[in-house]
């Protein structure tokens, strides 16, 4: 039978693991009902990152931890640890993170290098060598198969629970490798610092979209959100039309999500929205349009003025 040696690259702020790194190691662990040879390691590159690969450590069926400390990974550029990644790929057969901004912009670097071929935004696997991706914006789920040395892919995080902590230790691995890039340089970090949960990993979600009019109308979503202690969201009409940042944006073109409730706001429902959304486990559309796309695919809709019903809800949970 075959056999699978997973690397999982971790994405971290030198502290703490990402949410989307721990649903990444449950997609090797579905690997395991295809062989009953898998393991998995988990990279972390960094800075002064000691604390993230303590976390890496403990996690349920992480067998290594590899860390690579040094000034050169400070800023996670992607042109370092990419250089990096290649040097000790041929100890594995997979080598996966998430579908979040860093994974889309340090995979394609490294499948390049490495000469083949990215599996991208993954939401299952049905072999080794196969797995079951979304096209046509969630609308057909495509199974692709690879002949590759290596499978590289990212992980689409809303397909995958994040995996569960574990009492054991996994060992640490320290590595002296450091990779800088002679052509690119860091030159400034722009972080929207919020007390809100990240849209990315928040159990609520309220979202706005087109019908909420205006910036002066985004503030009804804020404190709807703020409420319920959930994230926002948006539309991508939303932020075309300027009421919100586009690091806010939920669909095909944003943020893939998948939390416990989402609440959609004067959002129309057009089908690329929708794909950033279908793996939320309970959906509420609010709409004034009873004719909305939206209520085709809402566990619960309401049909009424947002600029009425949000400040009675926000007044009655306040």
């Amino acid at each position: 039978m075959d056999s699978a040696k997973v690397l999982i690259i971790a994405e971290h702020d030198q502290v703490n693991l990402s949410i989307a790194t721990r649903k990444a190691i449950t997609a090797a662990h579905s690997l395991k009902q295809y062989s009953d040879n898998v393991t998995i390691s988990v990279l972390v590159v960094g800075c002064d990152c000691a604390n993230a690969a303590e976390q890496a450590s403990y996690l349920e069926g992480v067998e290594q931890v590899l860390v690579v400390d040094d000034e050169c990974y400070q800023y996670l550029l992607a042109e370092n640890i990419a250089k990096l990644v290649v040097d000790i790929a041929p100890q594995y057969t997979h080598l996966f993170i998430s579908s979040s901004t860093q994974g889309k912009d340090l995979l394609p670097r490294i499948a390049a290098k490495l000469n083949v071929e990215q599996l991208s935004d993954v939401m299952g696997f049905t072999s080794l060598h196969s797995v079951a991706r979304p096209i046509y914006a969630g609308n057909a789920i495509a199974e692709v198969s690879s002949s590759d040395s290596y499978i590289v892919s990212t992980i689409r995080a809303a397909s995958f629970d994040a995996c569960n902590s574990s009492d054991s230790r996994a060992e640490i691995v320290h590595l002296d490798k450091a990779f800088e890039s002679t052509s690119t340089r860091f030159v400034e970090l722009q972080v929207s610092k919020s007390e809100r949960p990240e849209l990315a990993n928040a159990n609520v979600v309220v979202a706005g979209g087109r019908g909420v009019a205006s910036k002066e109308g985004f503030v009804l979503i804020e404190q709807l959100a703020d409420v319920l202690g959930g994230a926002v969201g948006a539309s991508r009409a939303a932020v075309d039309a300027d009421y919100i940042s586009n690091d806010h944006q939920v669909g095909q073109t944003g943020k893939i999500i998948s939390p416990d409730l989402y609440i959609a706001v004067g959002i129309s429902g057009a089908i690329q929205h929708i794909a950033g959304i279908k793996d939320a486990k309970v959906i509420v559309a609010i709409n004034k349009d009873p004719e909305a796309t939206i209520f085709s695919y809402a566990d619960y809709g309401l049909v009424g003025d947002l600029f009425e019903l949000i400040p009675d809800f926000i007044h009655k949970y306040e």
